[in-house]
């Protein structure tokens, strides 16, 4: 049995746990993916965003005209975009695996680890055998998976998830996609914009409910009037044809394509980890229990990332990475998890980004707040791009100014709404964002700007 100074599991957020502040300790890496980096660099954020890059130039050709300008898109060269993204994306994740697998003071164990004892686990290796190691630490940065439906499972058709589906090896014509969250929405853009036919299949009554109600409302309109989108819709039976798949759907119909997506959701990687052999604790949805310092309440135990936060996000998993490589190095001088208001966006079309709470959730609380929506095409920028439908809303609290909420919809939501996530997060109010700072104009952000000016705050 091998001891080590430090076992890490997962290859993403955890692999930034070893810093120079543990040169000198021996550390274990154990990765039980055949790719090295994680969720975010190789099946997430990083190659979706490319291939949404390459969306919004389709969609931005197309809508020239409008502009004067003459623009079509002739065509799509799937295998270009495709190998441009992973061209760049693989070698980073093969140099990841390779140093740490020759780089000092690590050692890489390619394998599913489990815990059969407080900081002691058996390794099932991917090139056969066990390796059984233990720990004085242990920190489990396992992550998450893509859930699929049982009817979908129990059908034995074809389906891709977001894992799979950007190195398919063309376009196919037709695409159904399951699923009314931020991973349908992205993939529904992508595919759509690259001339693919889609169907979105979602069980609510709007696409991305997650959101601001009233954000959600007019994306699902806007998705309508993009994709063919079946709202309140199940899938109760799939079978495989000659040209694809065909489900056949909870209000009788059927939906015959090409290639299925499911995008149904995500779930914590605890249910194979041995838990209960390990003493810790689980929430009811699967993510790890820990203390506000990334401890599980096992004796040298720490978690994070999508196996601990609510919210499955990058940001909140490498934040979280700092905090504990900061603890592990010095145990006497704990830091806590970043408090800050988490945001978040989804690069579908148009883009949306969100921070603090919506609307209804502050309705529900009966609080008392100000709200405003300014519309992109009512500011000099948005009047030039002619936007008829983005919006940027604000809630704020009227006795102090304080923002409770900003959620936009538009083009470069995810880089308008930054001002209002960093007074939320600095404890800025209304008047001291707008009144203490010029705003550019005619740029873009004076969406923001107006919407906070137009607040209605107490004297």
């Amino acid at each position: 049995m091998d001891h080590y100074d430090l076992v890490i599991l997962g290859s993403g957020s955890g692999n930034s746990l070893v810093t120079p502040d543990l040169d000198g300790r021996r550390v274990a890496l154990v990765e039980a993916s055949p790719v090295f980096g994680g969720t975010c660099l190789n099946v997430g954020c990083i190659p979706t965003k490319m291939y949404v890059y390459a969306a919004d130039v389709a969609d931005t050709t197309r809508s020239a005209p409008r502009y004067g300008v003459s623009g079509r898109v002739d065509g799509v060269d799937w295998p270009a975009i495709r190998d441009r993204i992973f061209g760049r994306i693989d070698p980073i994740s093969a140099g990841g695996r390779a140093y740490r697998e020759t780089g000092p003071n690590t050692t890489l164990v390619s394998g599913h680890a489990r815990f059969v004892g407080p900081r002691t686990l058996d390794v099932a290796l991917r090139d056969g055998g066990t390796a059984h190691i233990t720990g004085d630490q242990v920190v489990v940065a396992t992550g998450s998976r893509v859930t699929v439906p049982d009817v979908i499972l129990a059908s034995g058709v074809p389906f891709e998830t977001s894992d799979t589906v950007m190195r398919v090896p063309a376009l196919p014509a037709s695409m159904a996609i399951l699923g009314g969250g931020y991973v349908a929405a992205e993939f529904a853009h992508v595919f759509s914009a690259l001339g693919v036919r889609v169907t979105v299949v979602a069980r609510g009554p709007q696409l991305l409910r997650h959101l601001d109600g009233e954000i959600s409302r007019r994306f699902t309109q806007v998705a309508r009037e993009q994709w063919d989108v079946r709202t309140d819709t199940g899938v109760t039976a799939a079978h495989s044809t000659p040209g694809g798949v065909r489900l056949t759907l909870t209000d009788g119909s059927d939906l015959d394509v090409e290639t299925l997506l499911v995008a149904t959701g995500r779930r914590p990687n605890s249910d194979d980890l041995g838990v209960e052999a390990a003493g810790l604790r689980l929430h009811d949805d699967g993510r790890i229990v820990v203390d506000e310092y990334g401890r599980t309440g096992v004796e040298g135990v720490w978690a994070l990332g999508d196996v601990v936060a609510a919210e499955q996000l990058k940001h909140v998993a490498n934040a979280q990475a700092r905090t504990i490589a900061h603890n592990l190095a010095h145990p006497g001088d704990l830091l806590p998890f970043l408090a800050a208001p988490v945001p978040s966006a989804v690069f579908t079309h148009p883009q949306i980004a969100s921070v603090g709470r919506t609307q209804d959730e502050l309705d529900a609380a009966g609080e008392r707040y100000t709200v405003k929506v300014q519309a992109y095409g009512d500011t000099a920028y948005g009047w030039a791009m002619e936007d008829t439908t983005g919006v940027c809303k604000v809630l704020a609290d009227p006795a102090t100014g304080a923002i409770l909420g900003a959620h936009l919809m538009g083009p470069q939501a995810s880089v308008i709404i930054q001002p209002a996530i960093q007074a939320m997060s600095t404890g800025q109010s209304v008047r001291d964002i707008v009144r203490t700072q010029y705003w550019i104009h005619p740029a873009l952000p004076e969406v923001l700007e107006n919407a906070l000016l137009g607040l209605e705050l107490d004297d």
